[in-house]
């Protein structure tokens, strides 16, 4: 015979206020009723829990026992009910988001802004990483969303776009292609190149942009972090080919910005998820925040299989 958390629910309240009586006040039975739950579980047991008499019912040593460790155990388990419909409720919960390094200083302080004020009691930790590292992070289930790009479908995840992004020429102070409305590949390849390091998704849109105009890139200077590569075309070194959604190119007034005559440099940011996994009520809000920021509609995202270029 199975044992009930109603049947020790009534232990643990005859146990704690000395009554079979008051026990069944507190959890709204008959003492009918919370008897037969005493004698059923005495019964699976195999254990007599309280000893009957005239003045009512006094717990057995093991009755006592027993009634000590249930109570902890039940309170435990209503401790984590009630964490599991706080987050249900999006009131609290964790979500790990891993995301590219240019989005985090751009759409996503919008986002979580957006979240805090919804929700204040979720709980984000970002992994920025490059765009090959989202996606793996994401498929691995080390991260529940991500914020990057694919080359190509990838049948591990499933895609939601969010917005389209572009590389463009970031010059000088006073250099001479700024007298030009665009700039093409072929001008830049004849100018020494600021770019972000080999790993990047910045670096590898715009290799495959310069190999589709018959070119090839050759860097001057290589920078991790996009406040790097700024500061080197601040200082005159090279030219900057980078997103233009880039934060550090709002806080660098005197440089020129100017689109790059390639379609291939465009990239599609993505949303990205593991395929078949639901998404836990934490993740599913910040999802929403991103689509606003993005000035998506919820109600109209849909995920759909895919990539982006």
């Amino acid at each position: 015979m199975s044992v009930s958390l109603r049947q020790l629910r009534a232990l643990v309240a005859a146990a704690e206020t000395g009554s079979f009586g008051r026990a069944a006040v507190r959890l709204h039975l008959s003492q009918p009723a919370l008897t037969v739950q005493i004698r059923t579980l005495e019964e699976a047991l195999g254990l007599t829990l309280f000893d009957r008499s005239a003045r009512g019912a006094q717990p057995t040593e093991a009755g006592r026992s027993l009634a000590q460790s249930f109570g902890r155990l039940l309170e435990e388990l209503d401790q984590l009910v009630a964490g599991a419909q706080e987050q249900a409720a999006r009131r609290s919960g964790t979500v790990h988001l891993a995301v590219l390094p240019s989005v985090a200083a751009t759409l996503l302080p919008v986002a979580l802004a957006r979240l805090r004020r919804a929700h204040p009691g979720i709980r984000v930790l970002l992994r920025d990483a490059v765009a090959r590292r989202v996606a793996e992070q994401v498929k691995a289930g080390d991260a529940e969303l991500g914020i990057g790009i694919l080359d190509g479908a990838d049948a591990g995840l499933e895609t939601e776009p969010l917005f389209e992004d572009a590389l463009v020429a970031v010059l000088p102070p006073g250099h001479a292609l700024a007298a030009r409305a665009s700039v093409s590949p072929a001008a830049l390849a004849r100018e020494p190149l600021v770019l972000t390091d080999p790993g990047s998704s910045v670096r590898a849109l715009a290799e495959r942009a310069f190999a589709e105009a018959g070119l090839t890139l050759r860097p001057a200077y290589e920078a991790t972090y996009m406040s790097t590569a700024v500061a080197l075309v601040r200082a005159g070194l090279g030219i900057g080919v980078l997103p233009a959604t880039a934060v550090d190119l709002r806080m660098a007034p005197l440089l020129e910005i100017r689109p790059i005559e390639a379609p291939a440099m465009q990239r599609r940011i993505l949303m990205l998820r593991r395929r078949g996994a639901s998404l836990s009520p934490a993740a599913d809000a910040l999802a929403e925040a991103i689509r606003q920021a993005a000035g998506i509609p919820d109600a109209g995202a849909l995920l759909t299989a895919g990539g982006g270029s």
